[in-house]
């Protein structure tokens, strides 16, 4: 098998991409490595992957469909699995057309290459930002998510739609994750649990939305990649028991599926940053805010789907997550 990892230089694309590697897969990763966070920590992460041998990496951007189609040429992958995204829910109220170009045109060129190229399983990322205004909890994949509440959240619910659409039209499995608040060494610097981390060690207050009243359902970075590996030679079948009349949101009589991978645990945002200081040995000064515009006050993943179809689900606890990463920060950042 070789597996085309985008964004490869992203959080969660270079854990999944090494994880990959060690386990012996020819592995091709993509990334456009721009600016929306410091690029030197995308290219740390890139140096931890050369060390591979079976690992190629290639700068392109998604938009580009041309050298994307000939990237498919040349290596024929056997599986996609697309990680490249704009993120970040805050970022999407400045910046509208980041996650048009990277988001929407971006992933459909990825669906036409997996089109034309006889991929036998596409991954994508989705996120649980998709089910915005809902307030029943746990969130479950068989829930409606028409109301998002921000740009990047309805970027994703159009990759689902779209993904459905190529799964109908030409029979390509596609499986789409939700992630919940993936936290972890390598992370993303925009995260609350990143900047937190830099603003409390630097004597800097910390702003806390809501005035703290948020719960998240934080989910470490290799229980997110174990999903991953397990779902990866599992391409979704058509779901015969489908009900045209009572349509499962959630599968599909197409080769279609969604999952969310949280850690069905929401954790308070107070106890969350409570855990860190003692962490870090550090109290942290606190700005209390209102909320952001865009933002929820609760995520909590039902994973039942996902233990049915794997026989896992995420269990590390936040306080030995939230130890790693501090470990993996003040030896980073020295």
């Amino acid at each position: 098998m070789t597996i085309l990892v985008t964004g490869a230089a992203g959080f969660i694309g270079m854990h999944f991409s090494k994880r990959l590697l060690k386990e012996g897969y020819e592995v091709v990763g993509i990334d456009n490595l721009n600016d929306y966070y410091d690029p030197k920590l995308k290219e740390d992460r890139l140096l931890e992957l050369d060390s591979y041998n079976h690992f190629t990496f290639i700068k392109l951007d998604l938009v580009d469909r041309e050298r994307l189609f000939s990237l498919f040429q040349q290596y024929r992958f056997t599986h996609v699995v697309n990680l490249a995204a704009q993120a970040g829910v805050r970022y999407s109220l400045q910046n509208p057309y980041a996650y048009v170009d990277s988001n929407l045109v971006g992933f459909v060129n990825i669906l036409e290459a997996c089109r034309r190229y006889s991929v036998k399983h596409l991954i994508y990322a989705s996120s649980s930002s998709v089910y915005g205004a809902n307030a029943k909890m746990p969130f479950s994949t068989s829930d409606n998510v028409d109301h998002p509440v921000s740009l990047y959240a309805a970027t994703k619910k159009a990759n689902e739609l779209m993904a459905h659409t190529y799964s109908h039209l030409y029979g390509i499995p596609t499986t789409g994750l939700r992630f919940f608040t993936v936290y972890g060494p390598w992370g993303r610097p925009d995260m609350a649990y990143f900047s937190f981390t830099k603003n409390i060690l630097e004597g800097k207050p910390i702003k806390v939305f809501n005035h703290g009243n948020m719960k998240r359902d934080f989910t470490y970075i290799d229980d997110i990649v174990e999903g991953m590996v397990r779902l990866l030679d599992r391409p979704p079948l058509p779901n015969e028991q489908w009900d045209r009349s009572r349509p499962d949101p959630s599968s599909s009589y197409a080769p279609y599926k969604i999952y969310n991978i949280g850690n069905n645990r929401p954790v308070n945002l107070l106890d969350f940053i409570e855990t860190l200081e003692s962490l870090l040995g550090v109290e942290a000064k606190k700005e209390f805010l209102p909320m952001q515009p865009g933002d929820v006050e609760a995520t909590y993943a039902d994973i039942d789907d996902l233990y049915r179809a794997v026989g896992f689900q995420p269990s590390t606890p936040v306080q030995e997550g939230l130890r790693s990463f501090v470990e993996w920060y003040k030896s980073y950042y020295q």
